[in-house]
């Protein structure tokens, strides 16, 4: 089983490298990427599940009646992407729902940072997908935590998929700068261990931002996006489905472990 989820959030990453752009412009970007994934998993049949910041889903309420609508699930990734406050768990959990109709089960925080898993379960959240459970130079070293699903503090912590023994993660960076050929054998053999694999990327990558003046990004974040993204994805998913992964959201599979 193959779970995918997308990040929704304003495209605010331009800012770490000391650039400037307007709010209008983070909300399109993520949009434009949104609308591209939409038509890929409508195309090949499947359904994902969308991270969204209540910042993003308030501005864009259109575009949450349309992830809805196309039966995808929606998660929170807190309330805004760049600020965190423990009430914003409940606040855009309940934002949210209100929008989608729908009851949000699972949280991811913004850039995988920790989040205190007491505060997630007062919240009422099922499960929490904000653990790569690997190291990542200048971000987190998570060798420590399981590789796979587990339980912490009353929520079920469903960690990013990385590779047996090296954990070797499978996450957006890789989609973007591995061949091919790599990243499906690392996901073949991580799928044949765990049974399942996590993975997750972000509607800004499908946009073109090959523009290093405007975004200021390093080779290695620009790879393969835009047109060449969609193409990536859509061929990995073709794949997938042709060695008979089932795809599933990120709610149906904790459901399934949870009994």
């Amino acid at each position: 089983m193959i779970l995918l989820s997308f990040d929704i959030e304003e495209f605010d990453m331009p800012f770490e490298y000391g650039k400037e752009i307007a709010f209008d412009e983070q909300l399109a970007i993520s949009t434009e990427g949104t609308l591209k994934i939409l038509a890929i998993l409508a195309k090949r049949n499947i359904k994902a599940t969308f991270y969204c910041t209540a910042n993003y889903a308030l501005n864009k309420r259109d575009i949450i009646a349309k992830i809805v609508n196309e039966g995808h699930e929606i998660a929170s990734h807190g309330y805004y992407h760049s600020d965190f406050k423990p009430e914003h768990l409940q606040q855009s959990k309940d934002v949210l729902e209100q929008l989608s109709g729908q009851t949000v089960k699972g949280y991811r925080m913004a850039r995988m940072m920790p989040v205190d898993e007491r505060e997630i379960f007062k919240a009422g959240y099922q499960y929490n997908s904000s653990i790569n459970p690997t190291f990542l130079p200048g971000r987190y070293n998570n060798f420590g935590k399981p590789r796979t699903w587990f339980h912490q503090d009353g929520v079920l912590q469903l960690p990013s998929s990385v590779s047996p023994l090296v954990r070797f993660p499978l996450f957006w960076l890789s989609f973007h700068n591995l061949p091919m050929g790599m990243l499906k054998w690392l996901c073949t053999v991580t799928h044949r261990k765990d049974g399942y694999l996590n993975l997750y990327f972000h509607p800004w990558e499908f946009t073109d931002l090959h523009k290093p003046e405007k975004f200021g990004f390093p080779g290695y974040v620009v790879k393969n996006t835009g047109v060449n993204f969609e193409k990536r994805i859509d061929t990995f998913i073709a794949w997938a489905q042709q060695k008979g992964y089932g795809f599933a959201t990120s709610a149906e599979f904790v459901e399934k472990v949870i009994g």
